[in-house]
């Protein structure tokens, strides 16, 4: 039987109403695990978990698996409607905010029987996780993965750093358009791969469907561009008042850091930063490292390449299914 999904809105109380599908499969659906919930990251949306050019989608496969699967659009994604809302948001506001409103709502309609949720970060939006599970009180996460997600930038791609170096600059130029500047960008520079290793190898990525992969692209916020270019500049992420990796201490929870080891985006070491940082026993918390000497993994290479299946999505299920066998 194909995947079912149903899409939900959730009032944030700040004028959005954030989106989220809820997602399984009838004949693998296991009522008795927690509900997966996948947060998006900077400039992209929900959609590249459930598209894949060349196989099953992120979220179909955990649904084969037999996980309820939601995936998130937090305000200004996707599919969120603006209801008199701001574009004008701090990483605090999504990560405190919107994550609050998103989980209360995937418990209102789950259809397992849990109280609890599995958090899925992707870039930004395990960084998202991490805050909220390090300041929030009471918080419904029973588990964490973060795929390429950064917490301290001691290391960090040189040109990156660079476009973020004047917070006060990048905090007042808007972005518009960038979904259609890669609609006609990419099929030129996909002709080049080397231009694009820093976040995707085209040589392992169907490209005949590029009209498809940029749905997933988002204008940047010229607001959250500022509050990033402080991170960078400060190497560790400030929010209200406090210092997320000294916080990040105090959070137990089991923790899978997954990483590409050609990310030129999230370098190994910024993600790597988190697993250091959480308070985890080291029996409940792993790395896993994607790619090897002669396949190397880059930012969106985790879910839409052609070997995402074998190298991402399994070890991820896996994970996530051992965390029953363990209690």
């Amino acid at each position: 039987m194909a995947l079912e999904s149903v899409y939900h809105h959730a009032d944030n109380g700040q004028g959005w109403l954030l989106s989220l599908r809820q997602s399984w499969n009838p004949e693998a659906f296991r009522r008795d695990r927690r509900p997966l919930v996948i947060i998006p990251g900077y400039g992209m949306n929900a959609f590249i978990f459930g598209w894949h050019p060349n196989g099953p989608s992120m979220i179909e496969f955990l649904a084969d698996r037999g996980f309820e699967v939601w995936s998130v659009d937090l305000r200004a994604q996707g599919r969120a409607v603006c209801k008199g809302g701001s574009t004008h948001y701090h990483v605090e506001d999504v990560a405190l905010d919107d994550l609050k409103v998103t989980f209360q709502a995937v418990l209102e309609q789950t259809r397992t029987r849990h109280d609890r949720v599995d958090g899925i970060g992707c870039s930004l939006g395990g960084t998202y996780l991490y805050i909220h599970a390090a300041l929030v009180p009471g918080h419904p996460l029973a588990a964490i993965v973060g795929m390429g997600a950064p917490l301290r930038w001691d290391t960090a791609n040189p040109i990156i750093r660079l476009a973020f170096s004047w917070p006060w600059l990048v905090g007042k130029v808007p972005m518009f358009g960038i979904r259609r500047l890669a609609r006609v960008a990419l099929p030129v520079l996909v002709r080049f791969p080397s231009l694009l290793h820093v976040y995707m190898h085209p040589e392992m990525i169907d490209t005949s469907h590029l009209d498809r992969l940029v749905e997933a692209v988002e204008n940047p916020n010229a607001t959250l561009n500022e509050d990033m270019a402080w991170w960078f500049r400060r190497r560790d992420l400030l929010v209200r008042g406090k210092m997320v990796s000294e916080e990040l201490h105090r959070v137990t929870l089991p923790f899978l850091c997954m990483y590409g080891n050609g990310d030129g985006v999230v370098p190994p070491e910024s993600a790597l930063s988190a697993y250091e940082c959480i308070g985890t026993p080291e029996n409940r918390k792993v790395t896993w490292l994607v790619g090897s000497e002669s396949l190397k993994f880059a930012h969106a290479d985790m879910f839409i390449s052609d070997p995402a299946q074998e190298m991402v999505f399994t070890p991820l299920a896996n994970w996530l299914e051992a965390l029953y066998e363990t209690r």
